[in-house]
């Protein structure tokens, strides 16, 4: 089974990926979702996060993080371990898949590469993602500027990557680039 993660910066079209590959009948497992399910479920990562923040206010944690990453750091460690678990359940659970996706937004801050034998970076510029999260959050403009400087800039992470998706036009064009990238890892 090849593992291959997805990842890009906030607003660069991660989802519109995995999407497609949906489509396409892929087996696909998203970090961001396992993240709220843990966030909403684990009742002992509930305990934890109130006691760092005084609070379970998803709305509410995210405006602390993104001014002090001190404490994005801790809910960080809270969350990473478990995430990482779910996404090898995954890989097991799909062990005859020829191929299978974890879009994992956070994946070199996390250190998860390892886990990976190919990555996919999904990248659009800094305007465009600006405008997607403005458009998708409904952030006001300050905070979607906070959560794009919060994580490493597209140029550290791209050189790291077997692959680029340039998601900054049309769907077609996405999904043929998609498509070029598939034919050669399969």
């Amino acid at each position: 089974m090849l593992k291959v993660g997805i990842t890009g910066n906030i607003g660069s079209g991660k989802s519109l990926v995995e999407e497609i590959l949906i489509e396409q009948n892929f087996k696909t497992i998203c970090a961001d979702k396992i993240s709220k399910e843990i966030f909403e479920n684990d009742k002992k990562v509930k305990e934890e996060i109130f006691n760092l923040f005084q609070t379970n206010d998803r709305k509410k944690i995210a405006e602390i993080v993104f001014e002090d990453f001190d404490k994005k750091n801790k809910l960080e460690k809270v969350i990473h371990s478990k995430v990482k678990q779910k996404i090898e359940n995954f890989f097991e659970e799909n062990k005859n898949e020829k191929i299978v996706f974890a879009i994992v937004p956070l994946l070199f801050e996390a250190n998860f590469e390892k886990m990976f034998d190919k990555i996919i970076f999904v990248s659009a510029n800094k305007e465009i993602r600006l405008n997607r999260i403005l458009k998708r959050n409904n952030y006001e403009i300050k905070h979607a500027k906070k959560r794009i400087e919060s994580q490493l800039d597209e140029s550290e992470k791209i050189y790291k990557c077997d692959f680029v998706i340039k998601n900054e036009n049309t769907i077609e064009d996405t999904k043929q680039q998609i498509d070029n990238i598939l034919s050669k890892l399969i």
